[in-house]
C-alpha cells in the first residue's frame, strides 16, 4: 500500500471457469472515475507476469486512474495453463476487462498490453464494449514473433477504436520499417511514439514506466 493509491487483491473468473488473480490500484483521492485502466502482461511462457507492470499501474492509480494488472492463465497463482500463441489467455482479458468496468462502476476502459500482451490485448478490444482504446507498448510485428503472434495481428489492425503504439527503435523484435508498413493498412486513429536507441525489453525496464504513465495519460486525454 501507498500513501496515495490503494492496492487490493482479487480473484476474476474467466467463462471458461479459470481463475485469474488480479491487483486493482486505486487512488486514494477522487479520481477520473469514469475510465479504468486494464494492463496485459508480456509473454507468459518467457515468465511474463503482473508484478512487471506494478510500476505503471501504480503510477496511474497515483494519476487518478483505476488500474488493474493480473496473472494470465497458468501464471502465478492463476489457475489453467498458458497457450503458445495466446488465444485462450484474449478470454482472460476480457474477463477482467468486464469485471473491472462492473465492480468499480467504470463504463469506459483502456487496454494497454507489453509485449506479447500487446497483441493478446489487441484480440480482445472489439470483444469488450466498453473498451474505447489501446495502447501498445512494444508490439511484436516482426517476422519471428509473427510465427506465433501473426493471427492476432488483423484483430487491432481492424479495429476502429484510436491506438496507440510505443516502440523503441531499437526493439529487436520488429523494426521501425515493419511497424509503419503494418500501421499503414490499420482502420481508425492511430498514433506511434517511438523512444530513440531504445531496445524491447530495456523498454519493458522499470526505468521507463514514468514514461509510459506519461503517453498513457496524454492519449487518454485526447479520446
Amino acid at each position: 500500500m501507498s500513501d496515495n493509491y490503494l492496492l487490493e487483491s482479487f480473484t476474476v473468473e474467466t467463462g471458461d471457469g479459470v481463475k485469474l488473480r488480479t491487483r486493482v490500484f486505486k487512488p486514494r483521492t477522487e479520481g477520473n472515475g469514469n475510465l479504468g485502466i486494464v494492463l496485459v502482461h508480456p509473454y507468459s511462457i518467457l515468465g511474463g507476469c503482473q508484478g512487471l507492470l506494478r510500476g505503471i499501474a501504480s503510477g496511474l492509480a497515483l494519476n487518478g486512474y483505476t488500474s488493474a494488472t493480473f496473472d494470465m492463465r497458468g501464471v502465478g497463482k492463476s489457475t489453467g495453463r498458458p497457450s503458445l500463441t495466446g488465444f485462450a489467455e484474449v478470454k482472460d482479458v476480457v474477463a477482467v476487462s468486464n469485471w473491472l468496468s462492473n465492480t468499480f462502476s467504470l463504463p469506459r476502459i483502456l487496454l494497454v498490453g507489453s509485449s506479447a500482451g500487446a497483441p493478446i490485448a489487441g484480440s480482445a478490444v472489439d470483444q469488450i464494449e466498453k473498451v474505447i482504446g489501446y495502447v501498445s507498448i512494444g508490439y511484436p510485428f516482426g517476422m519471428t514473433a509473427s510465427i506465433l503472434f501473426g493471427r492476432h495481428h488483423k484483430a487491432i489492425l481492424q479495429s476502429a477504436k484510436p491506438k496507440l503504439f510505443i516502440m523503441g527503435t531499437q526493439d529487436g523484435f520488429t523494426s521501425v520499417k515493419q511497424l509503419r508498413n503494418k500501421l499503414n493498412s490499420a482502420a481508425g486513429r492511430v498514433e506511434t511514439h517511438l523512444i530513440d536507441g531504445v531496445g524491447h525489453f530495456q523498454m519493458e525496464g522499470p526505468g521507463y514506466d514514468a514514461e509510459m504513465v506519461d503517453l498513457i495519460i496524454k492519449f487518454i486525454a485526447s479520446l
